[in-house]
C-alpha cells in the first residue's frame, strides 16, 4: 500500500510537494521507513508557508555538515522544535530598616507637630471670636491655617480688619499674608476716602500677592476678609474662604467661592491659555489646584491670581453677627445651619459665648468627618451698625 504523510514537527514542513513515501510490505514486519524530498521551486514559492520553510532551510545550511540527520518519521516528530527558555525568578526585593536614629528623628518630627501651640488658637475681644485646630487627618503635616484680627487698623479705632488665611502646599502664603497684610491695606486705606474702600482692598491683596511672589517659595494660600468702619463693610475673598452674614436670623453668603469649576472662571482661565480638567471628580486649574484664585502659587500665577470679588454693604441692627470661616468648615456645613448653630450662643452677647459659638462650627464639622484644617472668625456687627 502507497501513502503520503505530512510531519507538522518537521523543521522543513511546508504544504508543496514535500512527500514523504512509505511502503509497507504486507509479508515483512519491518518499520517503515520515510525519504524527503526537495519542494519544486514552483510549488514553494507559491506556498503561504514559504519564509518558514527558507527559514528552516537557511538554518539547515549554517548546520555542520557531519550532523546528524532524522532517519525516519518517528525521529523526526521527536525532535525539539527550539530551544527551551526557561523564565528566571526574580530577584526578592528587599527593604531595608531603618535605623533607630532614623525612626527617633522621625518620631521627633511627628511630636513636634503635635505639640505646635498653633494647632490649636483661641483669640477674642470686644467685638469677636476666633478658633482654629489643626485636622486631625493631617499627620506630619503643620497647621496651614491663619487668622487675623486688627480692631484699630493702621492706628485709627474707626477701622478693624478681621480676616481666615488657608494654606495650601504649606502655610508660607497664609503665614505671610496674617502678617502683612494688614499693613498693607492700612497703607491702602489712608490714600483714599471711605468710598473708595474696595480699591484699597483690592490693591492691598495684589500688593500681598506681588511681596510674597518675591520671596520665591511655594504654596499659595485662599483668604477671606471683612474690613469695618462705623456703618459701613467691605467683605473679599480669593479661593474657597467663605463670608456668610446672619441677618435677623437668616444667612445671606457674601462672597462666592473661586473654584475650578465654576463656568465664569473656567472660562476666564481658558481666555487666557490654560484649561480645567475634571481629576478624580474634581475640577483643577491645569490638572493641578481645586481653587482658581488665591495669594501665592506661583507656578500657576498666569490663571490664579490674586484679584479678589468685594462686596460693600451698610451694617444696620438687623445686620447681628458675621463669619469668616475656612473650607475646612463649608465642605461640612452650609450657610443656614452655620448660622443657626452658632446664634443661640450669640445672644447672649459676651466673649465666652461667641467662643463657644465657633467651637461649636468647629467641632460639628470635625463630627461630620472633616479632617482639614478648620479656623473660625466670629464677628460682632452691633457695635459697627450705623
Amino acid at each position: 500500500m502507497s501513502c503520503t504523510v505530512a510531519i507538522p514537527n518537521s523543521p522543513v514542513f511546508s504544504p508543496s510537494r514535500r512527500s514523504l513515501s512509505c511502503k509497507a510490505a504486507s509479508a515483512s514486519p519491518e518499520p517503515a521507513t520515510a525519504s524527503i524530498s526537495s519542494p519544486a521551486p514552483a510549488s514553494a514559492a507559491n506556498s503561504p508557508l514559504r519564509p518558514f520553510a527558507l527559514r528552516a532551510l537557511l538554518r539547515d545550511e549554517a548546520s555542520p555538515a557531519s550532523a546528524p540527520q532524522p532517519s525516519s518519521a518517528a525521529t523526526v516528530a521527536s525532535a525539539p522544535a527550539g530551544p527551551v527558555l526557561k523564565r528566571r525568578r526574580p530577584a526578592p526585593l528587599v527593604v531595608p530598616v531603618g535605623s533607630g536614629a532614623a525612626a527617633a528623628a522621625a518620631a521627633a518630627a511627628v511630636a513636634a507637630v503635635e505639640s505646635d501651640p498653633r494647632n490649636e488658637v483661641e483669640e477674642e475681644g470686644e467685638e469677636f471670636a476666633a478658633y482654629c485646630r489643626r485636622g486631625k487627618g493631617r499627620r506630619r503635616v503643620e497647621m496651614e491655617d491663619r487668622h487675623v484680627a486688627k480692631v484699630a487698623l493702621g492706628g485709627d479705632p474707626k477701622v478693624a480688619l478681621f480676616g481666615v488665611f488657608d494654606g495650601h502646599g504649606g502655610k508660607n502664603a497664609a503665614e505671610f499674608a496674617a502678617e502683612n497684610m494688614p499693613k498693607f491695606m492700612a497703607e491702602e486705606m489712608n490714600k483714599v476716602d471711605c468710598g473708595e474702600m474696595e480699591g484699597a482692598v483690592r490693591r492691598g491683596y495684589l500688593k500681598t500677592d506681588e511681596e510674597f511672589l518675591k520671596r520665591d517659595e511655594s504654596g499659595g494660600a485662599c483668604c477671606v476678609t471683612a474690613v469695618l468702619q462705623k456703618g459701613g463693610l467691605v467683605v473679599s475673598n480669593v479661593g474657597d474662604c467663605r463670608a456668610v452674614l446672619s441677618r435677623a436670623g437668616k444667612a445671606e453668603a457674601l462672597t462666592s467661592d473661586h473654584r475650578a469649576s465654576r463656568e465664569d472662571e473656567k472660562e476666564r482661565i481658558e481666555n487666557l491659555g490654560g484649561f480645567v480638567v475634571n481629576y478624580r471628580g474634581t475640577w483643577r486649574v491645569q490638572g493641578s489646584l481645586a481653587v482658581s484664585r488665591g495669594i501665592g502659587d506661583a507656578h500657576l500665577k498666569q490663571w490664579v491670581v490674586a484679584d479678589p470679588d468685594s462686596r460693600t454693604l451698610l451694617v444696620d441692627q438687623r445686620c447681628e453677627f458675621l463669619i469668616l470661616a475656612s473650607d475646612g468648615l463649608w465642605d461640612k456645613i452650609d450657610n443656614q445651619e452655620a448660622v443657626d448653630l452658632a446664634r443661640p450662643l450669640y445672644t447672649s452677647n459676651d466673649k465666652a459665648s461667641r467662643m463657644a459659638a465657633c467651637k461649636r462650627l468647629v467641632e460639628t464639622s470635625i463630627s461630620r468627618g472633616s479632617t482639614d484644617d478648620i479656623s473660625v472668625v466670629i464677628i460682632q456687627l452691633q457695635n459697627f451698625s450705623s
